[in-house]
């Protein structure tokens, strides 16, 4: 009887264990959300919605979403009750870890970037509040990371060496005059609408504008 009751403990924590991965919106829903790159510290997606697109149950932990267009979404929650969310174009917002539905109920696509947080609880990294050389309009703020809206003066420049004690995810809102070259790696100079790269804390760096005009970014910074 014993080892019968064992064996029901393992098979139900295996069903468990199956059903909760099988929430994982990039498992049970890849035509909508793709993977962009993933470390210990974050998992990025891509998110694409046609109008009228619809997708099926899943989770995300705490998470920023940065709007590549404007979009409005209906949110249904696992107790049936629904929620429509408006995002502005190039705007962001900070949700927290939660199970949903969601369905494209507005007139054009969804083309979004989703930060999801891996680590357990946020860190205690002080963020910053201005760069030299750059603007900071913050988009969103929530307990783990804020989003600011950069602008990058034809100025601006961090020198080879820098570090900081807070993660970064850089996302491009178009081509760029920025050069980023992360851990000795050969700089990214040329950059499209959504590419993301990842900075992470105290990791030595080199950023500079070599466009001789401003460049314009969604930078997320990571406590």
């Amino acid at each position: 009887m014993k080892a019968f009751q064992a064996l029901s403990v393992v098979a139900l924590a295996l069903l468990w264990s199956g059903s909760a991965m099988a929430q994982d919106a990039v498992k049970v829903d890849p035509a909508h959300y793709k993977l962009v790159m993933e470390n210990a510290s974050v998992r990025v997606l891509r998110v694409s919605y046609a109008p009228g697109a619809k997708s099926i149950m899943h989770q995300h932990p705490d998470a920023i979403v940065i709007a590549l267009s404007a979009s409005k979404v209906r949110f249904t929650l696992p107790d049936k009750t629904a929620q429509d969310s408006d995002l502005a174009l190039e705007s962001a917002m900070y949700t927290p870890a939660g199970t949903h539905l969601p369905t494209n109920v507005g007139p054009g696509p969804v083309d979004a970037i989703l930060i999801e947080f891996k680590t357990p609880a946020a860190g205690k990294a002080a963020l910053p509040t201005s760069r030299p050389g750059m603007t900071l309009k913050m988009l969103a703020e929530g307990p783990r990371a804020t989003a600011f809206r950069s602008t990058a003066a034809p100025t601006f420049a961090e020198p080879a060496g820098s570090k900081h004690d807070f993660d970064q995810v850089v996302i491009a809102l178009g081509p760029s005059p920025l050069s980023l070259s992360i851990d000795g790696k050969p700089a990214k100079t040329t950059w499209a609408r959504g590419d993301v790269q990842f900075i992470g804390r105290g990791v030595a760096h080199e950023a500079k504008n070599t466009g001789g005009k401003p460049g314009d970014m969604i930078i997320v910074v990571i406590k």
